[in-house]
């Protein structure tokens, strides 16, 4: 059997070590980040510029998340059965970095809504594929530390792209338009380095002889189950940046080219949490993931009507956001055989895309009510979380094992 489906090299072959595999396809990351990640910054903002209520910005920005994180399952089955897994990673990220310089070009808002979700939909496409490709390398280099590196190169460009699209609104008055334009540039760099990374590392199931797919059928236990409900509580407990931009805004505690600022700092606080969180994981196990319930119950400081709270809750909000695109993925290993590993990663993404959702209108919706219901909600929804992944922790042995 052979995933390679870039170029000549026959199956097995493969040119990069592992360390360079993550790392390059970190630089991957650090680009793609400066796309998604910039835009991301300014959507609650420009939405508002286009007549978007908090409700409906809540509601954009949770149905993008359940977009790329729901539709992964079915992209990870077909990833699963055709096992192409770099044609999926590069269509998706084609259609991500073809679809964000144009949001700020329409002056609509139903097709802004629309350019949003379509790159909500290259992170659904590519994500199965991208995340397997990378758990066959951390095989040989440490789960924890591939992820948490990967993690945060994916972040040095979270926090490079609202810079980026911050410095331009403080230079041209608040062109919208000019600030998405320009994240073209580090598009482009996306789609060249991942082609030059498949042509180096055609079939990287190679860095994982005895963990490659198999001709066992792929299937989801119990105890996956139970994990991705944990993660999906966990998740619908955690307000999306966008609504946190607009609440600041609003009360008049943040300008508008301060918000990718506090944006990037919260996604350099993400990518220095995954990094040493990914250390601690494999030393520790899962049991580092026990600590998201309760940042992200400070998180909710951010809607109290102080900047200096705001600050701070969103620093929290990204240490949150650092253990659930790191640590979390890290551990799917515990609880999937590598066969069902895409499909993993496809149906915890639409199960944690379901807590986003529900968090962006819900969490929208109290908003609307005053900031102290959204606090409480915020609160009970990890209180609950955190019951479910204690359990969850506790039912796994101390130390990996094949599932």
């Amino acid at each position: 059997m052979t995933t390679s489906d870039g170029g000549a090299p026959a199956a097995g072959e493969r040119r990069l070590s592992p360390w360079a595999f993550v790392l390059t396809f970190g630089v991957v990351s650090l680009f793609a980040d400066m796309v998604y990640e910039g835009a991301r910054s300014l959507i609650g903002p420009y939405l508002s510029t286009l007549g978007a209520s908090a409700t409906l910005v809540g509601a954009v920005a949770g149905t993008g998340e359940l977009i790329g994180y729901g539709l992964r399952v079915g992209s990870a089955y077909l990833v699963t059965r055709t096992r192409r897994y770099w044609a999926w990673t590069l269509a998706g990220y084609l259609v991500t970095v073809g679809t964000v310089p144009l949001l700020g070009a329409t002056g609509s808002l139903p097709l802004t809504m629309f350019l949003y979700a379509g790159e909500r939909l290259g992170k659904a496409v590519r994500a199965p594929a991208k995340d397997t490709l990378l758990s066959f390398a951390s095989a040989a280099t440490g789960r924890g530390k591939a992820f948490g590196v990967h993690q945060f190169m994916d972040q040095l460009g979270a926090v490079c792209g609202p810079l980026l699209v911050a410095a331009v609104l403080a230079t041209t008055v608040d062109d919208y338009r000019l600030a998405f334009a320009t994240l073209a540039v580090p598009g482009a760099a996306v789609i060249a380095l991942l082609l030059w990374l498949r042509r180096c590392a055609p079939d990287p199931t190679a860095y994982e002889p005895a963990g490659a797919p198999g001709a066992e059928a792929p299937t989801l236990t119990g105890p996956f189950w139970r994990y991705a409900v944990s993660i999906a509580v966990l998740s619908s407990g955690v307000a999306s940046f966008p609504l946190l931009a607009l609440h600041a805004q609003s009360r008049h505690l943040l300008s508008a080219a301060t918000v990718p600022v506090l944006y990037a700092v919260a996604m350099l606080i993400e990518g220095l949490t995954g990094l040493w969180l990914g250390h601690r994981y494999d030393r520790r196990g899962p049991a580092v993931l026990l600590a998201a319930p309760p940042l992200a119950c400070g998180a909710a400081l951010a809607f109290l009507d102080a900047p200096g709270l705001v600050w701070l809750g969103v620093a929290l909000w990204g240490a949150v956001n650092g253990i659930l695109d790191s640590t979390v993925k890290a551990a799917l290993s515990r609880f999937v055989s590598p066969s069902a590993r895409a499909l993993g990663f496809g149906w915890l993404s639409l199960l944690r895309g379901v807590g986003l959702v529900l968090s962006g209108v819900g969490l929208g919706a109290a908003l609307e009510h005053g900031a102290p219901l959204t606090i409480g909600a915020i609160v009970a929804t990890n209180v609950v979380a955190l019951a479910l992944l204690t359990r969850v922790v506790g039912a796994l042995p101390e130390r990996e094992a094949a599932p």
